[in-house]
């Protein structure tokens, strides 16, 4: 069709447009304008995509094109300049934006708020974001971001931005402003000369014997350039961060292991043509009966579920017994005894997986990725296409968002291969529905706790058995479930322990790292059984916490002797006043390792490059992922060598091995934090030698760290951590059992910059509630039950009570500066705390999350999926 579009006041007339093209697509593909991001077209649900149609903010994915025939559209390249400024200026003040992805769509929806309201109320703000989803910041500092915007507009005056560099100080964020105009560039917003479009197809059935493959039809569409399959792979077809056992591609006799599995990938001139070729695809199928239940898929009659699994279908156990037990149950005076189930839960990044690769120096392959881990990256797409390390160059392209979910490859091979054997750039881009089937989730673990205290509510002992279902690829799963059982008695004094812990191969969507790793899903259970043995004691939550918490010099877990100054106590004495003074509350603390110990040898590496310009290059192994790591790095070389901030640039690419592992485990902080004040105080002792920048030019000051103190579980005397994080959070409901207030007190060591700081925890404490209350991803037969967003249930701007964070600051002697990290203990304790909000507003024990027929789930407007857990 023909269209006729005012676009930023220039008239486009454009000719062959598809009749179902979107009003996104005509701009994004047709026009080249990518301030409107792709989170979830043409569902409509995200607002990544929110423009100005005639003056009236509309999600452009769900919009159709011909509708919009003869409009006026408006996206943020075409905002005035000077609210572009205040735009971006507001945001980057008030910490209003993390990855960043969903930030170009909310700025269009603050100018639009702004155009009616003048200077809307916090409460209008909301309500006007109920068309987007923030997965990162948890809503608190959008809402002042678009409130001081608004205010700027009418002409008061916008905070001085602190640009000192300095540890301790709010300098902002790196890339704020591009971000905010959507002008940094993500994956899919990038394009090479001759371009071709890359499209995978997934698997009908979790569990099948591909019988044929027939390739014809998509091959001799118009625009398809080829068709690959297995058989076009030239190097080793199976990959994994741990074990390989995840394929490339599935080949012609071979099952398939679960819906997300690739049979064929397509390259063609457009992106709509290389989707449509894929699923022109013709397979033919054995359909078997899958392996859906982890305890079935553990016994002798189940089948094999992954022919490339280590272990069968027992992906890994993690066990520890300690203590004098007959002591133990000799003191007990109570005992608590249930079973806890966690569920299911989608990552729900707002960009979806995607990658450009393109050929590079004389055979190898160059690709931009999104993921955790770029050095893993390299290793296994080099082992793919059968090149050296050395021949596969990758970049990392800072995400929009990840949580866990980006640490496993997902089309960075395809893209790849498509890449190196057509001689041509590609880019793959997956939908939503893809992402959904395709990247590991959330573990679903079945907890079976009793516990016992003494008549004074002194904990005595505690017997576990965990099962987690890691569905059909390793992944780290194993892992996973090893860090639930080394928490599964949470931050508290139990001198008697015996934990096991499973994680078992299914034909459901794989389950692998997710915020929180295993420790929140063990803490919802630990939690619960302190809330029932203070009932029975007597004594109230805050009480019964009180008198349990591990102090330095306690036993943690596993039998972890603490030994460095912590200061737990402190978060817990933080919120007593409100605890006491609420009439509904609930309470919870909660500990997260930071860095993944367990044994493992771990790493910060960094290279300080002193440019031509002038300006210093800062490399380092890890990836931002909107954490504001690369801001932490910045500000750690700032404040040791003095160097202004705003001349020191960050990169994470393959031009130095810096490879340290993915960026998990709470980590990246303490480690790479670490290694960047290495290489600073170098260059620093340069600087104070009398060297200037301009004299230092071309010289790499370099900065690694290395930890290998950890243990693993089973050892007598175990460190299996080399630190980590501390919390006690409240919930308070209303008089109609409405989340009204979330108190966090955390203990960050030290907040390097406690504007991003405070924002991590509002964010994390965001996807706990949504955790405890309305999240769920049920799989019935192996499929996602949906990949609407809206159906995935994570709460919206609306549904988030008033959130106060408060930080503790006592310093962890091994991290930088003394800092700890945060990334993962905020929802660590979240659902345990809204567990006993709900116990004391009606007096119910639950034991199934999402919590989703309580009074705070039901006042939610997000709404949990039917036919997910069962209601209690």
């Amino acid at each position: 069709m023909n269209l006729t579009l005012t676009v930023n006041g220039q008239i486009h007339r454009l000719e062959n447009v598809p009749e179902e093209a979107s009003l996104l697509e005509v701009l994004r593909e047709h026009l080249f304008i990518t301030s409107p991001k792709d989170g979830c077209s043409p569902q409509g649900q995200c607002g990544c995509c929110t423009v100005l149609v005639d003056g009236h903010a509309r999600t452009s994915c769900a919009s159709p094109a011909k509708k919009c025939d003869g409009k006026s559209v408006v996206t943020l390249e075409g905002v005035d300049p000077e609210e572009r400024r205040l735009l971006a200026e507001a945001f980057t003040r008030t910490g209003g934006l993390q990855c960043g992805f969903c930030i170009p769509g909310i700025a269009v929806r603050a100018k639009a708020l702004a155009d009616r309201y003048g200077v809307p109320d916090r409460e209008t703000i909301a309500k006007g974001l109920d068309t987007h989803l923030c997965r990162c910041t948890g809503y608190v500092k959008i809402i002042d971001a678009v409130e001081l915007f608004a205010q700027a507009r009418q002409g008061a005056p916008l905070p001085e931005a602190d640009v000192s560099g300095k540890v301790g100080t709010r300098l902002p964020k790196y890339e704020a402003a591009e971000m905010t105009l959507g002008e940094r560039d993500y994956v899919a917003d990038m394009r090479r000369e001759g371009m071709l479009h890359g499209a995978v197809r997934l698997s009908d059935h979790p569990r099948a014997r591909v019988l044929r493959i027939d390739t014809t039809k998509a091959a001799a569409m118009p625009g398809v350039t080829r068709v690959f399959t297995a058989a076009d792979v030239p190097g080793e077809r199976w990959y994994g961060l741990l074990y390989n056992d995840w394929p490339g591609f599935i080949a012609e006799g071979e099952v398939t292991h679960c819906v997300g599995s690739v049979i064929a990938a397509v390259a063609a001139d457009t992106e709509r043509t290389a989707r449509a070729a894929a699923e022109a695809i013709e397979i033919e199928y054995e359909v078997l009966e899958p392996v859906l239940d982890p305890t079935f898929a553990l016994s002798d009659e189940a089948p094999e579920v992954n022919a490339g699994a280590p272990h069968g279908n027992l992906l890994g156990e993690s066990a520890y017994r300690r203590g004098d037990f007959d002591a133990a149950l000799a003191r007990t005076v109570h005992v608590v005894e249930d079973t806890w189930q966690t569920q299911r839960i989608e990552h729900l990044f707002l960009e979806p997986e995607a990658c450009l690769a393109e050929p590079w120096n004389d055979g190898g392959v160059r690709l931009y990725s999104q993921g955790q881990g770029i050095f893993d990256d390299q290793r296994q797409i080099a082992r793919f296409l059968r090149l050296s390390p050395e021949q596969v160059f990758v970049t990392l392209v800072p995400n929009g968002g990840a949580f866990g979910g980006k640490e496993d490859m997902s089309i960075q091979a395809h893209a790849s291969l498509l890449a190196h054997l057509l001689q041509r750039p590609v880019r793959l881009v997956l939908t939503r529905g893809q992402s959904v089937r395709m990247h590991p989730k959330r573990h679903p673990i079945t907890m079976q706790y009793r516990v016992g205290c003494d008549a004074d509510g002194r904990l005595t002992f505690a017997h576990v058995r965990m099962i987690g279902d890691s569905g059909a690829y390793a992944s780290v799963g194993g892992k996973v479930l090893e860090r639930a059982a080394g928490h599964a008695l949470g931050p508290y004094r139990v001198p008697a322990a015996d934990v096991v812990a499973r994680a078992a191969y299914t034909n459901n969507p794989p389950c692998g790292a997710m915020r929180g790793f295993g420790a929140n899903q063990a803490a919802f259970a630990i939690e619960g059984c302190l809330d029932r043995l203070a009932e029975k004691v007597g004594i109230d939550g805050w009480e019964m916490r009180w008198r349990n918490i591990c102090d330095q010099g306690d036993t943690f877990g596993p039998g972890q002797v603490l030994k460095k100054p912590m200061g737990l106590r402190d978060t817990l004495l933080a919120v007593k006043d409100a605890y006491f003074a609420a009439k509904y509350k609930g309470i919870a603390c909660g500990i997260k390792n930071c860095g993944i110990g367990n044994g493992v040898l771990e790493s910060g590496r960094c290279r300080l490059v002193v440019e031509d310009t002038g300006r210093v290059t800062l490399y380092n192994g890890y990836t931002e992922m909107g954490q504001g790591l690369l801001t932490i790095c910045i500000q750690i070389a700032s404040d040791i060598t003095g160097i202004d901030p705003r001349l020191i640039d960050a990169r994470v690419d393959t031009t130095f091995a810096l490879g340290c592992g993915q960026t998990t485990g709470s980590r990246a902080t303490v480690f790479s934090g670490n290694a960047v004040a290495i290489a600073a105080r170098h260059l620093r002792a340069a600087l104070d030698a009398g060297e200037t920048l301009d004299g230092l030019k071309g010289r790499v000051f370099e900065g690694d760290f290395y930890d290998q103190s950890t243990t693993s579980l089973d050892v007598d005397d175990p460190t299996i951590h080399l630190t980590f994080g501390f919390a006690t959070q409240v919930a308070i409901l209303d008089e109609n059992g409405r989340l009204s207030k979330f108190i966090a007190a955390h203990d960050v060591g030290r907040a390097i910059n406690p504007l991003l700081c405070a924002g991590q925890i509002e964010g994390s404490v965001h996807m706990g509630l949504g955790y405890a209350l309305t999240e769920e991803l049920p799989c019935p037969g192996g499929h996602p039950a949906t990949d609407k967003l809206r159906g995935i249930g994570v709460l919206r701007a609306q549904d988030m009570p008033e959130v106060e964070v408060i930080l503790v600051e006592c310093p962890e002697p091994a991290g930088p500066f003394g800092a700890r990290g945060v990334g993962e203990i905020g929802l660590v304790p979240t659902a345990g705390a809204v567990h006993g909000a709900l116990h004391s507003f009606d007096g119910r024990w639950r034991t199934i999350l999402p919590m989703k027929n309580s009074p705070a789930a039901v006042a939610c407007r997000a709404k949990p999926l039917e036919g997910g857990a069962p209601c209690e």
